[in-house]
Protein backbone atom coordinates (compact mmCIF):
# COMPACT_ATOMS: atom_id res chain seq x y z
CA UNK A 1 0.00 0.00 0.00
CA UNK A 2 1.74 3.30 -1.27
CA UNK A 3 2.25 6.11 1.49
CA UNK A 4 1.07 9.26 0.83
CA UNK A 5 1.82 12.79 2.14
CA UNK A 6 -0.43 15.32 2.75
CA UNK A 7 -0.75 18.80 4.98
CA UNK A 8 -3.19 19.40 7.94
CA UNK A 9 -3.73 23.34 8.51
CA UNK A 10 -3.36 22.43 12.25
CA UNK A 11 -0.56 19.43 12.54
CA UNK A 12 1.83 20.14 9.15
CA UNK A 13 2.67 17.62 7.27
CA UNK A 14 0.71 13.67 7.63
CA UNK A 15 1.52 10.31 6.52
CA UNK A 16 -1.57 8.66 5.37
CA UNK A 17 -2.25 5.47 3.07
CA UNK A 18 -3.96 5.23 0.30
CA UNK A 19 -6.94 3.85 2.31
CA UNK A 20 -7.14 7.60 4.06
CA UNK A 21 -7.31 9.39 1.19
CA UNK A 22 -10.92 10.07 -1.12
CA UNK A 23 -10.69 11.68 -4.48
CA UNK A 24 -13.98 13.13 -5.31
CA UNK A 25 -14.65 14.88 -9.03
CA UNK A 26 -17.40 16.83 -9.94
CA UNK A 27 -18.94 15.21 -13.04
CA UNK A 28 -20.90 18.66 -13.84
CA UNK A 29 -17.37 21.16 -14.10
CA UNK A 30 -14.83 18.69 -13.88
CA UNK A 31 -13.32 19.73 -10.35
CA UNK A 32 -11.94 17.58 -8.15
CA UNK A 33 -10.55 17.40 -4.56
CA UNK A 34 -8.96 14.73 -2.10
CA UNK A 35 -9.42 14.60 1.58
CA UNK A 36 -8.77 12.48 4.44
CA UNK A 37 -9.13 12.53 7.92
CA UNK A 38 -5.85 13.99 9.88
CA UNK A 39 -4.38 10.97 12.05
CA UNK A 40 -3.20 13.40 14.46
CA UNK A 41 -6.07 15.89 15.43
CA UNK A 42 -9.00 14.23 13.24
CA UNK A 43 -9.68 16.93 11.42
CA UNK A 44 -11.15 16.63 7.92
CA UNK A 45 -8.89 18.09 5.88
CA UNK A 46 -10.52 18.88 1.87
CA UNK A 47 -8.18 20.35 -1.02
CA UNK A 48 -8.92 21.08 -4.38
CA UNK A 49 -6.79 19.19 -6.66
CA UNK A 50 -5.20 19.96 -10.31
CA UNK A 51 -6.10 17.01 -12.65
CA UNK A 52 -2.05 15.69 -12.44
CA UNK A 53 -2.82 15.12 -8.34
CA UNK A 54 -6.04 13.19 -8.92
CA UNK A 55 -4.05 11.07 -11.19
CA UNK A 56 -1.30 10.50 -9.11
CA UNK A 57 -3.45 9.39 -6.31
CA UNK A 58 -5.81 7.08 -8.35
CA UNK A 59 -2.85 5.28 -9.88
CA UNK A 60 -2.17 5.13 -6.04
CA UNK A 61 -5.18 3.31 -5.59
CA UNK A 62 -6.89 5.62 -3.72
CA UNK A 63 -10.96 5.41 -3.42
CA UNK A 64 -12.91 7.76 -6.34
CA UNK A 65 -16.21 8.86 -6.19
CA UNK A 66 -18.29 11.44 -8.50
CA UNK A 67 -20.99 13.46 -8.04
CA UNK A 68 -22.54 16.01 -10.06
CA UNK A 69 -24.02 19.33 -9.02
CA UNK A 70 -28.16 19.52 -8.50
CA UNK A 71 -29.98 19.99 -11.55
CA UNK A 72 -31.30 23.12 -10.12
CA UNK A 73 -28.48 25.10 -10.31
CA UNK A 74 -28.78 24.62 -14.41
CA UNK A 75 -32.49 25.92 -14.83
CA UNK A 76 -33.35 29.32 -16.05
CA UNK A 77 -35.60 31.60 -13.57
CA UNK A 78 -37.43 34.38 -14.22
CA UNK A 79 -39.18 37.01 -12.60
CA UNK A 80 -37.60 39.27 -9.65
CA UNK A 81 -36.30 36.45 -6.50
CA UNK A 82 -38.48 35.70 -3.84
CA UNK A 83 -37.99 38.72 -1.14
CA UNK A 84 -38.47 38.58 2.36
CA UNK A 85 -41.40 40.37 2.20
CA UNK A 86 -42.94 37.88 0.20
CA UNK A 87 -42.13 34.97 2.50
CA UNK A 88 -43.88 36.65 4.77
CA UNK A 89 -47.03 36.90 2.81
CA UNK A 90 -46.71 33.40 2.23
CA UNK A 91 -46.35 32.24 5.78
CA UNK A 92 -49.62 35.05 6.63
CA UNK A 93 -51.50 33.06 3.64
CA UNK A 94 -50.92 29.39 5.02
CA UNK A 95 -51.52 30.47 8.70
CA UNK A 96 -55.38 31.87 7.21
CA UNK A 97 -57.44 28.93 7.04
CA UNK A 98 -60.66 29.99 4.80
CA UNK A 99 -58.13 31.61 2.46
CA UNK A 100 -56.15 28.26 1.96
CA UNK A 101 -59.10 26.43 1.68
CA UNK A 102 -60.79 29.25 -1.01
CA UNK A 103 -57.81 28.53 -3.24
CA UNK A 104 -57.73 24.98 -2.52
CA UNK A 105 -61.36 25.07 -3.84
CA UNK A 106 -61.08 27.00 -6.78
CA UNK A 107 -57.77 25.18 -8.23
CA UNK A 108 -59.32 21.35 -7.52
CA UNK A 109 -62.83 22.48 -9.65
Amino acid sequence: MATIRASCEKCGDVQLTTADVTVRMCVSNDEGEYRFECPDCADLVVRQAEQRTIDLLLAAGVEFITWALPAELFESHSGDPISHDDLIDFHSFLANDEALATQLQALGS
